[in-house]
């Protein structure tokens, strides 16, 4: 059973264009190389070749990642002479990661199978 159910302030009612963008955000998230990219950009602005490092991918996997997280409006880049310095858009998308790695936690990062608790 979850716990802190009961103590969430109230929330807005989600429509549909709004259920989209979500979706898409979540999507984003649900990729473990989008994820560790963003969760290294948690710790402050990167180059590719400093993701690449973090992150243990090939430069042209990491940039094709940031360009799609760009597009989706979750990172933001500045170019610094031939640098080019990556951020996390906001601090929304840094608490939502941290929410997921807390939840993962807090479920002992076992995945749930049918029947665990629920009928099937």
């Amino acid at each position: 059973m979850g716990h802190g159910i009961d103590d969430r302030p109230s929330r807005a009612r989600l429509d549909p264009a709004t259920a989209k963008s979500v979706a898409a955000t979540l999507q984003a998230l649900a990729t473990p190389s989008r994820l560790l990219i963003l969760a290294n950009l948690q710790e402050g602005p990167m180059t590719v070749g400093d993701l690449v490092a973090a992150v243990g991918m090939e430069q042209p996997a990491v940039s094709h990642q940031l360009r799609l997280l760009r597009t989706m409006g979750l990172v933001e880049s500045e170019r610094r002479g031939r640098h080019v310095i990556y951020t996390l858009f906001d601090n929304h998308l840094s608490e939502l990661i941290d929410q997921a790695i807390f939840h993962a936690e807090h479920l002992g990062a076992a995945p749930r199978t049918r029947g665990d608790d629920e009928p099937a």
